[in-house]
């Protein structure tokens, strides 16, 4: 931490050695970029740049979505370099419709929560988006699959994504969903961010509910301002100061405004100050990232050198590696925002015209139906922010944005060692071994495995089992053998006291034709 603070001084010395500073003003036209506002701000969309900035919004996350999704998790802690192609035709977005789907998680996710307002109302609570989104008939993956499980186990927002319960909670879930709170509130970032308190608590928390928190106020802005670094900066106001996700973002605009030429040096420095997860069990140890802060610096990269154009923004936040169809579709959602829909370029939009009537994988909802509900909801919540409807315009109240709360997940926590079974994957079975303990020295640890019946067998089940932590009860806990309702993890414990420690974990319903697969355990200390 250190020295992160003591570069993000360098940094700040060396941009005001260039002169970079600029004076205080209020942006009175598009593509000001002042160091301060006087807020409040009062200005006037019409309705037709309204629709056309929410249009924008969604059909570049599917435009991003699509272009980055033969290279996602392909490249992991490496760029994709200049010289391999990624192709870009009019069959793209229809063919990843009929075959691939699920690439559009990013997008039928937001739908759920959009839907949900819908036939609720703006104040929907957190139960009914999360139940919505818990029993909803998609896969789901990581701090979402944490929190459908949790939910479906009784764990109710926020308490299924807070990090004890869900280990997945700096990962970057709510951050590839959170776009339809920003385009619901235009210009309205203390609103959007409430939004984000209620629906992003369900499957994340800190770094990880800050990374919605953030990309949902770069699409309110998106409204107000065209100027991409302003908007880049002034969204970081809704990020407490003391949080890592903050920080990795400051020093992304800091390395930018040093070196505003080169996005790889960046690219780079992001590397070695920010790519050591400790929190997602399927990341720690290894080069695969899907933590939600250095995901964001993809995004905020490939905006930054995108210099506001629209195939360069997408093509740089996918060059970044890692989950590289979700940072251009928030990349592309956002600076199709800022342009509207009828600017982004015709290339960008080749093939969309085939797809925007197509119901989406899991929902009875497409693109166009989606621009309507936005467009509704956003004037409602225009209205309910102090704006006001006119004949054929709004007027939109801005306020300064507000930091959210501050929340740390796995503080004090560090991850130290990885404990293999005897052997790849030790099973656990009927008529054999029902019982597998190990020891540790450290404060946490986190158990990969699951449950799963045998080739052949076809009735799901619920297999029980529990765990001892030094000869106490932790947990009896369910383990669904069917993909839908899994549990993404075998069993976790946080928070105990630094020393050694004892775990035993005992399948209590061993049935026939069904295992339990017990992989490496996650060691958790004090100490880096």
């Amino acid at each position: 931490m250190k020295s992160t603070m003591k570069l993000r001084q360098t940094v700040f010395s060396a941009v005001v050695i260039a002169g970079l500073i600029i004076c205080s003003c209020t942006p009175t036209e598009k593509g000001s970029a002042p160091a301060s506002v006087n807020y409040p701000v009062e200005y006037t969309l019409s309705k037709a740049d309204l629709m056309d900035k929410i249009k924008g919004g969604w059909a570049g996350q599917v435009i991003g979505c699509t272009y980055g999704g033969p290279t996602e998790f392909q490249y992991n802690g490496t760029m994709i370099q200049d010289y391999i192609p990624i192709e870009w035709d009019e069959t793209r977005m229809e063919w990843y419709y009929n075959n691939a789907p699920g690439l559009y998680d990013d997008i039928y996710m937001d739908l759920t929560f959009v839907e949900v307002f819908e036939k609720e109302g703006l104040d929907a609570p957190a139960s009914s988006h999360a139940h919505a989104f818990a029993y909803a008939d998609y896969m789901l993956w990581h701090a979402n699959q944490a929190a459908r499980y949790n939910i479906m186990n009784g764990i109710e927002p926020p308490a299924s994504g807070h990090w004890e319960n869900n280990p997945h909670a700096d990962d970057i879930d709510f951050q590839i969903e959170a776009d339809f709170a920003g385009l619901m509130n235009p210009g309205m970032v203390n609103s959007s961010s409430e939004v984000c308190d209620r629906v992003g608590h369900i499957m994340n928390y800190g770094d990880g509910w800050y990374g919605g928190v953030y990309v949902a106020a770069m699409y309110a802005l998106s409204f107000w301002s065209d100027d991409v670094e302003f908007i880049v900066k002034e969204a970081l106001k809704s990020i407490p100061e003391q949080s890592e996700f903050y920080q990795c973002i400051d020093d992304v605009i800091g390395w930018y405004e040093v070196n505003p030429g080169d996005w790889k040096q960046t690219w780079f420095e992001v590397e070695r100050l920010w790519s050591s997860d400790i929190g997602c069990p399927d990341g720690v140890f290894r080069s695969f990232n899907i933590d939600a802060k250095i995901n964001a610096a993809y995004i905020v990269i490939g905006m930054l050198y995108g210099d506001g154009d629209f195939g360069k923004t997408v093509d740089i936040s996918t060059r970044c590696g890692q989950d590289s169809d979700c940072n251009p579709a928030s990349a592309g959602g956002i600076l199709g925002t800022i342009l509207g829909y009828d600017a982004i370029p015709g290339y960008w939009k080749q093939g969309l015209d085939r797809v925007e009537d197509m119901d989406f994988k899991y929902t009875t909802i497409s693109l166009n139906d989606t621009y309507d509900m936005g467009y509704r909801q956003a004037i409602e919540m225009i209205k309910r922010n102090g704006g006001e409807e006119l004949d054929d315009g709004l007027k939109i109240k801005v306020d300064e944005p507000v930091p959210v709360k501050f929340e740390k997940a796995f503080e004090g926590h560090y991850p130290v060692k990885s404990i293999r079974a005897p052997w790849t994957g030790l099973p656990l079975v009927a008529g054999g071994p029902t019982e597998y303990s190990f020891d540790f020295t450290g404060k946490g640890f986190v158990l990969k495995g699951g449950a799963r019946k045998l080739q052949g067998v076809t009735e799901d089940l619920n297999l029980l089992v529990e765990v001892y932590v030094d000869g106490e009860m932790h947990e009896e806990a369910i383990l669904p053998t069917g993909y839908q309702g899994r549990r993404h993890e075998l069993t976790w414990k946080y928070n105990l006291v630094q020393g050694d420690h004892t775990v035993k974990v005992v399948w209590k319903n061993p049935e026939e034709g069904y295992r339990i697969d017990v992989n490496n355990a996650i060691i958790y200390g004090t100490e880096p």
